[in-house]
């Protein structure tokens, strides 16, 4: 009785220091995504691009993405998704309320700052939900998918792969959206592929952190 007792004891430590640390991945999955819809429209000089700040936070959900369906399941990374969809949404409402309502006299001043930083496009705000919210679940369909396939084995392989293909979709998907007109696909595909590539190396490069956080996750 007494060793079914500690048995217990330790398999809810477990759980609770699972648990603990999978709050911590939701919350910088959830800081990286809002991050880059709050601060993605401003542009630095990197290589031969303008390219976006997002670049820097983007590959990181993939990746939390790959930890958690590695160690709990495509429905624990599906409920990420579903979360941070939820809050991404009522942020799209709630900026939409703040930058219709008028200034007061104390901010008028501040206002047309306030709408250069806040005031997107309904177009590009809708672009960046059907972008997220398709391309993530791909991601973590793609790595449920392989792993299985390869029995648990190639963590480097499943890691890449779904990234590099779920990637191209939210950078095609989001840049389509956001910015064809009918006539200029040439261009936009010129804004895709450069985009794409970049982020495919940003997560390459981070594939390392992957198998860190796959046994960090693991451990008691």
């Amino acid at each position: 009785m007494k060793k079914t007792i500690q048995t217990s004891s330790v398999v809810k430590s477990l759980v609770s220091s699972r648990e603990r640390k999978l709050d911590l991945l939701l919350a910088i999955y959830i800081t990286s995504i809002v991050a880059a819809e709050l601060m993605g429209a401003k542009t630095f000089p990197l290589f031969f691009l303008n390219a976006s700040v997002a670049i820097f936070t983007l590959p990181i959900t993939f990746i939390i993405n790959d930890v958690v369906t590695e160690v709990e399941g495509k429905a624990r990374s599906l409920s990420f998704m579903r979360s941070t969809f939820i809050i991404l949404f009522l942020l799209a409402l709630f900026n939409i309320l703040a930058i219709s309502l008028p200034p007061s006299t104390r901010s008028a001043a501040f206002e047309p700052a306030y709408q250069t930083i806040f005031a997107k496009s309904l177009r590009m705000t809708l672009a960046s939900l059907v972008a997220f919210f398709l391309a993530e679940r791909l991601d973590i369909y793609i790595f449920a998918k392989i792993r299985a396939r390869l029995q648990g084995s190639g963590l480097w392989l499943r890691s890449n792969a779904s990234n590099i293909i779920s990637l191209f979709f939210d950078t095609s998907i989001f840049m389509f959206l956001a910015f064809f007109d009918g006539a200029n696909a040439n261009f936009v595909w010129s804004l895709v592929l450069p985009y794409w590539g970049l982020k495919c190396l940003f997560s390459m490069v981070e594939t390392p952190i992957t198998y860190l956080a796959v046994n960090w996750l693991k451990k008691s």
